[in-house]
């Protein structure tokens, strides 16, 4: 692959823009300054860098982002900036999307790919991905509003019971709680069905993927593939 379709397949920008940064030096492969645009070269495993920064070749990108408070998962948003704007240029410009939506005040572990396929296979229902959230309650988690949770709660405007597939007392205020289905605001529309009222969210796990306790709130980083999620090759 020229080197010049690399830089374009990342979102470094046109192919003319990445033709420029290549002739004036401001690219390395595998450490070696480049500056033919047309050099042919076989990024992948590898990685490049433009203007000093390290950036690994991924044919499909797929990152975790560790979601702030008042951010809304939105390329258009309406109260909240996007939590596109604490992603570098190039993965806005390749066009990585939310994997799912968190609300604005919901905090957490938070996928964006530009995978359609891979989005597809996450957040279809019929898949089930398991997803944990750490809800802090209002009021005391009572034995009855676990029980509930587990057996199953009927929401407004929706046809079937939903159940948590599993609920753990953290605190006395404070339960984890894992859905595999993906309703509108549906941890706090099943607590508040159970008597109580959801104070803050935030999501802890998304299929076999926890979130980092080292990253810190509004930080992003690679992962190795739709494995990382699903456990799978």
């Amino acid at each position: 692959m020229r080197l010049e379709q690399v830089l374009f397949s990342q979102g470094f920008g046109t192919r003319h823009e990445c033709r420029g940064l290549i002739s004036l030096g401001r690219v390395t492969f595998e450490g070696n300054t480049v500056t033919d645009p047309d050099e042919d070269v076989d990024p992948v495993g590898r990685s490049f860098t433009v203007d000093g920064r390290s950036w690994p070749y991924y044919e499909k990108a797929l990152v975790l982002l560790n979601k702030p408070e008042n951010y809304e998962c939105s390329q258009k948003p309406i109260h909240h900036p996007s939590v596109m704007t604490l992603l570098p240029p190039p993965l806005r410009v390749r066009g990585l999307q939310p994997v799912g939506r968190l609300d604005a005040d919901t905090t957490g572990l938070l996928l964006l790919t530009d995978d359609g396929a891979l989005q597809h296979r996450l957040t279809h229902p019929k898949r089930h991905v398991p997803k944990r959230y750490r809800v802090t309650c209002k009021h005391a988690a009572a034995d009855s509003l676990i029980e509930a949770l587990l057996e199953g709660v009927k929401l407004v405007d929706e046809r079937d019971v939903l159940r948590a597939q599993d609920v753990e007392r953290i605190d006395d205020k404070v339960l984890e709680m894992t859905i595999t289905s993906g309703k509108y605001h549906q941890v706090k529309r099943m607590i508040a069905a159970g008597g109580n009222r959801v104070e803050a969210l935030e999501r802890v796990r998304f299929g076999h993927l926890a979130l980092p306790e080292a990253l810190a709130r509004g930080e992003w980083l690679w992962l190795e593939g739709p494995q990382a999620v699903l456990g799978t090759k």
